[in-house]
Formats: C-alpha cells, sequence, structure tokens
C-alpha cells in the first residue's frame, strides 16, 4: 500500500505531492563513483551506526538494493520512494525508509546520502522542517563535507552549495488541453526553473504529471529557493483553476464527454497499457477536479496512477508478467477499485 498518500494536503486538486531532497557527502570517504564495495560497506556501516541514536518512536526499515527483486526496485522507484539512479550499481546501495513513507534515506546513490522527503498535496513548509530535523540529525553525528566558500560538496557540480531540490508535482490537464504546455515550460526554464517527468530528470510525463522544481543550489538560501518555487507554483495553480472554469462555461459538454468516456473505458477494458491507463486517469482526476466526479477520492486515483505502473502491477501478480499479462492485469485492477 502507498502510505504516503495519506496525508493531510492542501492545493491537492492540481498538486499532487511536494517533496525537498538534499544531497550530502562525507568528508573522509571518496564520491560513491570512486568507493570500493568495502568503501561503500564501511560508510553504509557508519550511517547505520548513527540511526540506532534516533529517538524512540522514530522508526526506519533498512533495505540493501540486491537484497530487492527486479520488480521490488522498481516498484519502490513507482512509488517515489527512490531514485531511479539508486539502482544502478545496486551492490554499493541501500536506503532507510520511514515507517510512514514520509522520509527516505538513500544510501550511495550519486552523492553518500541522498535525504529526501514527500507528502501529499502543497506542503513546503511541513516537508522543510521535516528534512531539516533529519539533517541535523546526521550532521550531528557525521562529518559532512562542506566548504566555508561553495557549501556543501556533491558528486554533481549543479548540486553544490545547499544540495537543496524542491519539487512538486502537479496535475495541470486544462493546461494540455489548451496547448499552453509547452509555453509553460518555457517560462519556468527561463527563471532557472526544471520541468521533469513523472520519475524525474530524463523521464517522460505522462497522465498530465509534470515535476516543477529549482535548478539552482548555489548562491541562494534554502528558505528563499522554497520561497520562490513556491510563488511559481501558486501561480500554476491559478492558472489550471482559471482555465478550468473557462472550459466549464463554454466547452462543458466536451470536457464531460472526454471524462465520461475514459470513466467508461476504465470501467470496462479487458486489457490496457499503462501509458493508455495513465491517460484515462488523467481525465477521471480532472473529472474530481471539476466537480464532476464525485464517488472518488484523490488520494484513491493516485494509488491507481502508481498501482498500474508495470513495476507495481508485478509487485501485485506477486510474479513477474509479459506485457499482454500486464495489460490484462492492469484493466482487471482498475475495474475492481472504480
Amino acid at each position: 500500500m502507498v502510505k504516503w498518500v495519506e496525508g493531510t494536503a492542501t492545493d491537492e486538486d492540481v498538486v499532487v505531492s511536494t517533496r525537498i531532497r538534499i544531497a550530502r557527502n562525507l568528508r573522509n570517504y571518496k564520491f560513491p563513483q570512486r568507493m570500493s564495495i568495502q568503501e561503500a560497506e564501511a560508510l553504509t556501516n557508519e550511517i547505520l551506526n548513527v540511526m540506532k541514536k534516533l529517538p524512540s518512536g522514530v522508526n526506519y526499515k533498512f533495505y540493501k538494493v540486491n537484497s530487492l527483486t527486479p520488480i521490488e526496485r522498481v516498484s519502490y522507484i513507482e512509488e517515489h520512494l527512490i531514485s531511479p539512479g539508486l539502482i544502478n550499481r545496486p551492490d554499493y546501495s541501500s536506503f532507510l525508509l520511514k515507517d510512514n513513507e514520509s522520509a527516505t534515506i538513500m544510501i550511495n546513490e550519486e552523492d553518500h546520502l541522498r535525504i529526501q522527503v514527500l507528502y501529499p498535496g502543497m506542503n513546503f513548509e511541513k516537508a522543510w522542517k521535516s528534512i531539516n530535523e533529519i539533517d541535523n540529525f546526521l550532521e550531528s553525528c557525521l562529518d559532512y563535507a562542506y566548504h566555508d566558500e561553495f557549501g556543501y560538496l556533491t558528486a554533481c557540480p549543479t548540486n553544490v552549495g545547499t544540495g537543496l531540490r524542491a519539487s512538486a508535482m502537479v496535475h495541470i490537464p486544462a493546461l494540455s488541453i489548451i496547448g499552453q504546455i509547452d509555453g509553460l515550460i518555457n517560462g519556468f526554464q527561463k527563471i532557472g526553473l526544471a520541468v521533469r517527468g513523472l520519475y524525474g530528470e530524463g523521464t517522460r510525463a505522462y497522465g498530465d504529471l509534470y515535476q516543477i522544481s529549482n535548478q539552482m543550489t548555489l548562491g541562494e538560501e534554502e528558505e528563499e529557493i522554497i520561497r520562490r518555487l513556491k510563488g511559481v507554483i501558486y501561480q500554476t495553480i491559478s492558472k489550471e483553476r482559471d482555465v478550468r472554469e473557462s472550459l466549464l462555461s463554454k466547452r462543458r459538454y466536451e470536457i464531460e464527454d472526454r471524462i465520461f468516456r475514459s470513466y467508461g473505458l476504465l470501467k470496462y477494458s479487458r486489457k490496457m497499457s499503462s501509458k493508455e491507463a495513465m491517460q484515462h486517469l488523467s481525465n477521471i482526476r480532472l473529472g474530481k477536479e471539476m466537480g464532476i466526479i464525485k464517488n472518488l477520492e484523490y488520494k484513491d486515483i493516485e494509488k491507481m496512477m502508481i498501482g498500474i505502473q508495470p513495476g507495481s502491477i508485478q509487485k501485485y501478480a506477486n510474479r513477474e508478467l509479459d506485457n499482454n499479462e500486464r495489460d490484462i492485469l492492469r484493466a482487471e485492477y482498475i475495474r475492481e477499485r472504480l
């Protein structure tokens, strides 16, 4: 079950999730790309010993990537709990997952530590408070690689400084319908923001879902990075809501037809690819956002969007499936939930 979607959310009609990630390295170790397995294990053990000092009631579970099946590795990515980069070197990498799935501490991805917090809806204040607490605890026990002029040192120069990436996953189907997505993305890039797909850098946008994040990490305070990003997200929320109202006013039958066709296909289809299912679920979510679909909660739709992905549907089946078997089970999975 995807636990992180269960939390309290605001502005969830547009913002699916809020994530903050920070990159940290330890002073006396080589960067992960230069490490031997023995060095990677020594670093991992040092971090695990520190985690034993956590206050009572704060619980994390430890996973070695090489102990997970290929299906489990992919499903953790699809649930947004780890990054795609973490599984590239499975003998070196591991992660600690908080019991409510709101925080993940990734070990030996591109950097020694990639700490992320994840919350549903618009939740930057809560996310920043949470990640700051985790970072302060780890920094009190570990010797971070830090430079007085440049800040936190990272394997990739683009992360030097604060090491912070803040992002919001937004659902903006109305802007997509009227053809404003390309213009919006170009506008974001001009002010130093990145727009990525469903699983971050190098991935495609499916189901009208986009991750908007900062690109600059050097020369700005963490709070300022988050403040600027929040302002852009609120502008995006306002634009998307305005377009939805306009569509309901001027093209209501067209929009209702789009939504209910998708609902019918999802409810009765016997085979469906993940790409097709994502687009129909996007239309269902639009129906929820516009007040047309009333019998589903946002978290129900989010869980379906995650549950239909290739790794997650095989995890649900508890076995490997070929493409045809996945398409059949995916349709069944959606029918049961609708």
